[in-house]
């Protein structure tokens, strides 16, 4: 053979090899796969998240982003049941739920349900079950004479520590009564500013005595500040597994706070471990590695790229639920009746900053479940013309399942009640108070919810009528919820009123057209907002032309948030965008937002509108202490009618929550008050490797099509080197005849 021949037979083997590696390559490892290696095939949930948590220590916590992972690691007395609808507590760490005593001022005991004027005090007895243990901790370690190994370490010590898995040692120890009382006697540190602290002062006032000797405390010690050897007045230690707190007065709703990490354990040796010199510098606090009794356990806390829990191997007792609400048993929610927690081993969070990213992995099946956006709400749902929704035919042929539910949270447009505009700030007329109340009533019917809901949210959101969302005691369902001011019921469905009615409202106001029947003026409406908020451009184009078609001018006045939450504290907004999470469910926890000793201005509160209202104030106070019945829904229809009649709110929109989920997930069931839910979610692990490996071959025609293009362009030399070597054989014997430059010294052409 020719050194031509070789040169271009060689090349077509290396172009040949190099093809087929690639096309081999396809079949091992997927090349787009974000997850390690060393992952494929292990029992992992992958999830995602786009917010760093800013506190995860129990104490200060007290936001969505955080309970993801907060709530899977801290595990309260109480816990709301997995399955059932209407939301219903239940023990958790506790061994029962626990007992409520009534007492007089004379301490005598009172029975239940008691009116509570004459109610002194309450004490609330929990007792916990035996045998529940912390994850492994370096702070339980032990040298060999039992004293604590890293409760005194140097700055030498320190040096090559970076996280807690560089401490070699590890310990535990049986959950105690007196690790709840610390964690409470935490709510009082000065240093931690705990979120709650005010609110639970009015029903502990001991929080406050101790926070007083804590600051002095902390004018002699301005390190770490042990709070185990102070007292926390009307807290009490009765035994190993129970203990006791006395409340002022009546506070029922005290039994959902018990569901929170701020009622979690933290046991004093971590709280003393992690309180060491040094160790704040290295991000070694509570509020980076949360501890606790839960079925997980952080193990890696990168919030800018992954976090990672992992299962405690401490964690016993608890068993998946074998009772759900109304068609849990047929969509397949009780088939792993009595089984043990957790099911799945390993829980990984990566960050995503940009939510098309996030969707696309979902799509290929690198993450298990996700949230349904508005950029993606067309590719995944689709509506019917009764607004019914489903799935659209490419999910359903990829196995996801939807899973919808009405969040127990509010949207609204508050009005600022001390604006001499659109409130009734003290001293103004009862002429002038009755055309204010007109002018928001205007404005509650013009600014369609139903539109906003349908072109901003994609539907998902239901038209609020009061502050109580759906599924809440004291909503009531059909005509009955309806707000008379702003709909009407026809043909079995709440139909808003008309523009027209609202023009009447307004010139009633004395703002006919939309101008000031003394003056002529002009009515200018503000919306104070922060930047991407209501005030997008979208969303204020929508909002000025409601406010033009009644005749009304609508200025948007952005600003900072920090900005904006001063002109809020301070009575300076007119109108406003607010919205509120509930935190246990209960009509208390939302119809305080406008209760007036909540008011912002004057008492820092809640009340953002800062309305105040007798009737209404008297029948809040009195509702709160109710047991949910027919007297406790009588005393919260009139307090609906009063604020539908004063319309302090615009009361916007429940959200609606859409979730969308592989078919290898089970177990899944919406319900946002339930924050520890990873632990009765399942995996088909063999499934989800089928399916990724299914949706994420590479595309091998690009292949073929180079093995095509290397035998278009070497085929020209194959058929030269042919046409050479017959001319050579032809011309055998010639000298100088026949032969190519390879033949004659020079280099092969190829």
């Amino acid at each position: 053979m020719s050194r031509l021949a070789a040169c271009c037979v060689r090349r077509w083997r290396q172009a040949s090899c190099t093809v087929l590696v690639l096309a081999v390559a396809g079949c091992g490892p997927l090349p787009n796969d974000p997850h390690p290696a060393a992952e494929r095939g292990q029992n992992i949930l992958y999830s995602a998240f786009t917010e760093r948590p800013k506190h995860l220590d129990p104490v200060q916590s007290y936001s969505e982003d955080e309970a993801t992972f907060l709530y899977q690691i801290v595990v309260p007395p109480l816990q709301y049941h997995y399955l059932k609808r209407p939301y219903q507590l239940e023990p958790a760490v506790a061994a029962a739920m626990p007992v409520v005593r009534l007492f007089d001022a004379r301490g005598r005991e009172l029975p239940a349900g008691t009116d509570a004027t004459k109610v002194d005090r309450s004490v609330v007895e929990i007792r916990l079950r035996a045998g529940v243990r912390y994850q492994p901790h370096p702070a339980f370690a032990t040298a060999e004479d039992g004293t604590p190994r890293y409760h005194a370490l140097t700055a030498e010590d320190l040096k090559p520590v970076r996280g807690l898995a560089d401490f070699a040692e590890t310990g535990s120890r049986e959950l105690e009564a007196g690790d709840f009382v610390h964690q409470m006697k935490r709510l009082a540190n000065p240093r931690l500013h705990s979120p709650i602290f005010e609110l639970m002062a009015e029903y502990l006032p001991g929080l406050k005595t101790l926070q007083a000797e804590l600051i002095e405390a902390g004018k002699r010690e301005p390190g770490w500040i042990d709070v185990s050897a102070f007292e926390l007045p009307g807290v009490e230690v009765v035994d190993r597994y129970t203990y006791r707190i006395t409340l002022k007065g009546v506070y029922p709703q005290f039994l959902y706070w018990l569901s929170m990490p701020f009622f979690g354990p933290i046991p004093p040796e971590v709280d003393r471990f992690f309180g060491q010199p040094g160790m704040a510098e290295r991000n070694l606090t509570l509020d980076w590695w949360p501890m606790g009794t839960g079925p997980y356990m952080l193990v890696e806390n990168n919030p800018n790229a992954r976090m990672v829990l992992a299962r405690n191997p401490n964690f016993v007792g608890e068993t998946y639920p074998c009772e759900g609400a109304e068609g849990d048993a047929e969509a397949g929610l009780l088939e792993d009746c009595g089984k043990s927690l957790p099911f799945i081993d390993k829980v990984v969070f990566a960050r995503e900053r940009e939510g098309i990213p996030y969707w696309n992995k979902f799509l290929q099946g690198y993450y298990d479940a996700s949230g349904v956006s508005s950029d993606n709400f067309d590719q995944a749902v689709t509506l019917t013309s009764q607004g019914e929704v489903s799935l659209s035919e490419d999910m359903e042929r990829q196995g996801i399942r939807l899973l919808t539910s009405v969040s127990p949270s509010i949207f609204y447009l508050g009005f600022n009640m001390l604006d001499p505009v659109v409130g009734s700030p003290e001293g103004a007329s009862a002429a002038d108070r009755e055309r204010a109340r007109k002018l928001r009533q205007a404005i509650s019917i013009a600014l369609d919810m139903e539109e906003f809901v349908s072109i901003f949210l994609n539907g998902r959101g239901v038209p609020a009528m009061h502050p109580i969302p759906p599924g809440v005691f004291g909503a009531r369902d059909g005509e009955a919820g309806i707000n008379p001011v702003v709909y009407v019921w026809k043909d079995g469905r709440p139909q808003r009123r008309g523009r027209e009615e609202a023009r009447r409202l307004l010139a009633e106001a004395g703002w006919p057209n939309g101008r000031n029947a003394r003056t002529g003026e002009p009515l200018v409406i503000h919306l104070d907002t922060t930047p991407g908020g209501l005030g997008d451009k979208a969303r204020s184009d929508w909002l000025a032309q409601q406010f033009r078609e009644l005749g009304v001018q609508f200025v948007v006045r952005p600003t900072d948030f920090n900005r904006f939450q001063d002109k809020v504290r301070q009575g300076n907004a007119q109108l406003f965008f607010f919205g509120w999470n509930a935190d246990y469910p209960d009509p208390e926890n939302l119809l305080f937002l406008l209760h007036g000793p909540q008011g912002k201005v004057r008492f820092q509160g809640q009340n953002a509108a800062n309305y105040v209202n007798a009737e209404y104030d008297r029948l809040f106070e009195r509702m709160k202490t109710l047991p949910d019945g027919p007297a406790r829904q009588a005393a919260i229809d009139r307090m609906i009618a009063i604020l539908q009649h004063e319309a302090p709110w615009l009361f916007g929109f429940h959200p609606k929550s859409y979730s969308l989920q592989h078919g290898w997930v089970y177990n899944r069931k919406p319900g946002s008050l339930v924050r520890n839910g990873l632990k009765y979610q399942r995996l088909d692990v063999a499934q989800r490797d089928a399916a990724r490996q299914a949706w994420n071959q590479p595309s091998r025609w690009p292949l073929v099509l180079v093995l095509l293009l290397l035998a278009a362009i070497l085929a020209p030399a194959v058929l030269h080197w042919r046409q050479r070597e017959r001319s050579t054989a032809l011309g055998v014997g010639r000298p100088g005849e026949g032969l190519d430059a390879a033949e004659q010294g020079g280099a092969p052409r190829c």
